[in-house]
């Protein structure tokens, strides 16, 4: 097949593909998929001889994944495709280094893709082509970059087809109650929890910490650290991986950033760190709290550019129902020695610890946009030494006297629009396109005619 063999290169170090010809034949199918710009996975099944031709030369995929939102309509205003286009195929070339197979699908060979340009160079607006842009911007300063990321997220016992029909309302949460880092409720789910981590694993997507949090039927994983690339695949992986798990549990996950008024959202928490030559850049021992000049101008990077990456970290009108005071979301641009009531909490430690968390996210990031927004903003700071000059926040982050975040979809989707640094880094082209389709969402949001609008206005007025 010409794929048996093959050999990826990363720095110094060589691997074998997790998959080979015989794989393929006896799976007698392969899967493949790319990733929109909500981070919803779209993806096929491919015949062994095709998945053998497109391993070697790509292959087409219609570039509307890249033109529509989340519910598959199309944008109006989008540039990079629609009607006036014709919606044409776009290229999309495997990376043979997410070979892996799907444990839950009788092993069926998988890869991910990334669209590209006929001639082979990154297509601007693909999400997994915009962070590998971030990652050389950071080497070229000469560091590499640690990430890690966790994900609180809801489950219910209900099926696709009994969320239609309740109107997602009264929905059965897969546990009762209000029970965070409970001992007993994983023994009512024990397949369910032990699938998700065992499947996972196999699938070279490895939990590092699994347990329930505050709310019914809430759970909250940390996936193992690694580069940015492959973290944000894990990552992506994960939500689509942890869904597809779950449905043979009877179970529906939600990654909403706040499904319920009256409980926590979920969250999307990005930790990160920089090295070079395999020694910390963010440790100093020397500083009282462990902090290295390139660790402070790193936060100072993120503390200046949060309002303009803020569309990145919270993506859809959902995201900001959970960026509210007092519910464990960030509300303003401060940072604090191991906080929770801050934006960017500083994590001190040994030289391999020390790390920053960016609690600004909601679960519902496109990982690749998020990571990307992160470490853009940080290695900007870096590349030019910017000073920390806000001390770190003692007490309530949300009282502290520090710059409020955009506090609506709109206001974000403008910051990043009017960032010049942000569109220095990341490209006009992709700028340009993931605002157009942020105020697509605003207004598909202000044309609907909410419940909250039925039950107060529809007798009353």
């Amino acid at each position: 097949y010409g794929f048996v063999g093959l050999q990826i290169h990363k720095g110094d170090s060589v691997t074998q593909t997790k998959i080979t010809a015989a794989d393929v034949d006896n799976a007698r199918r392969a899967k493949v998929a790319v990733t929109d710009i909500d981070g919803v996975m779209r993806g096929k099944y491919l015949h062994p001889s095709k998945f053998a031709s497109v391993l070697k030369g790509g292959f087409g995929f219609c570039d509307v994944v890249l033109g529509w939102d989340s519910a598959d309509e199309c944008y109006e205003d989008a540039t990079f495709t629609g009607w006036h286009s014709g919606y044409p195929d776009a290229n999309v070339q495997l990376d043979p280094s997410t070979a892996r197979k799907i444990p839950w699908e009788d092993n069926v060979p998988f890869m991910l893709g990334d669209f590209v340009k006929a001639d082979g160079s990154p297509l601007p607006v693909c999400p997994r082509q915009t962070l590998k842009r971030v990652i050389k911007y950071g080497e070229s300063l000469g560091y590499d970059a640690r990430f890690g990321v966790e994900f609180e997220w809801f489950n219910f016992r209900e099926t696709p087809e009994s969320l239609q029909e309740k109107g997602f309302q009264n929905l059965t949460p897969m546990t009762p109650g209000m029970f965070g880092y409970s001992m007993l409720r994983p023994a009512l789910n024990q397949s369910f929890f032990d699938d998700l981590m065992i499947k996972l694993q196999d699938f070279d997507v490895p939990v590092e910490g699994l347990h329930t949090e505050t709310g019914p039927g809430v759970l909250e994983a940390a996936l193992l650290n690694g580069d940015p690339l492959t973290v944000a695949d894990r990552a992506i992986l994960f939500k689509t991986a942890t869904k597809q798990i779950a449905y043979q549990h009877g179970i529906i996950p939600t990654f909403m950033a706040k499904w319920n008024a009256d409980l926590p959202g979920s969250s999307g928490h990005i930790h990160q760190s920089l090295s070079q030559n395999g020694v910390s850049s963010f440790h100093d021992d020397s500083d009282p709290n462990g902090m290295s000049d390139t660790f402070k101008s790193y936060l100072a990077g993120q503390l200046l550019l949060l309002p303009d990456i803020l569309a990145l970290l919270a993506p859809t009108v959902n995201s900001f129902k959970r960026l509210v005071e007092g519910m464990w979301a960030p509300t303003k641009a401060n940072w604090a020695i191991d906080n929770r009531t801050v934006a960017l909490r500083v994590i001190p430690g040994s030289p391999k610890s020390t790390r920053v968390e960016l609690r600004v996210g909601g679960a519902d990031i496109n990982p690749y946009l998020a990571i990307a927004g992160a470490m853009a903003a940080g290695m900007y700071g870096v590349e030019h030494s910017l000073a920390l000059k806000d001390a770190p926040i003692v007490g309530n982050g949300y009282t502290a006297d520090s710059p409020r975040l955009p506090g609506s979809l709109s206001e974000a989707a403008d910051a990043l629009d009017n960032s010049s640094i942000i569109r220095g880094i990341l490209g006009d082209e992709f700028v340009d396109h993931f605002v157009q389709t942020r105020r697509w969402e605003v207004k598909q949001y202000k044309q609907a005619v909410t419940d909250w609008e039925l039950k107060r206005y529809f007798e009353i007025i």
